[in-house]
């Protein structure tokens, strides 16, 4: 079985749908933190549900990843840099399950239930702790930050495959043909 030029159609669902989601998490946990206004309560509480959405997307995603065949990078890319690239992918992967798992444990440790678009609770996994709510508060905000970061290089790299070498990374992905 020769090696795909693309990712699966799968795979690229899941990569283009968890990037928007990605996007309005980001832009919505800033707005957050940047505002009490009225919107606030509401905006959490979605923020809370996709974020349980993004958890279990992310976890879905890693297991399309691990289960099928990704396309090879071109022989023109240095050796050092495609494990810069395959790093900073699992960094991305890290990153995905840190925020939701940091932001779960910072209501956790505030009191404050998940409630997934009102349809159920998650249940609390440790007790009500000023200390762990500080410090799941920072680990999420530094996750978010590292995140925006990793997203931005992750573009970039993409723009640089995709308008200046044109090697057909950024195709793999499109599911275009080189």
């Amino acid at each position: 079985m020769s090696q795909p030029t693309t990712y699966n159609l799968s795979a690229r669902v899941m990569h283009w749908g968890m990037a928007f989601l990605l996007f309005s998490m980001l832009f919505a946990g800033l707005a957050m933190v940047q505002s009490l206004q009225p919107w606030h309560l509401t905006l959490l509480g979605l923020h809370k549900s996709f974020g349980v959405i993004a958890l279990i997307a992310v976890m879905v995603r890693l297991i399309i990843r691990l289960r099928t065949a990704t396309p090879a990078m071109p022989d023109s890319i240095p050796a050092l840099q495609k494990r810069i690239a395959h790093a900073s992918h699992w960094l991305l992967y890290a990153a995905m399950f840190a925020m939701p798992l940091s932001g779960y444990f910072m209501q956790n440790a505030a009191g404050r239930p998940v409630a997934v678009f009102d349809l159920f609770t998650l249940p609390a996994v440790m007790p009500v702790s000023l200390p762990l709510y500080g410090f799941f508060r920072e680990v999420h905000a530094l996750v978010a930050w590292a995140l925006i970061a990793l997203v931005l290089v992750h573009i970039a790299a993409a723009l640089h495959h995709g308008l200046v070498k044109r090697d057909g990374v950024l195709q793999s992905m499109t599911g275009r043909k080189k």
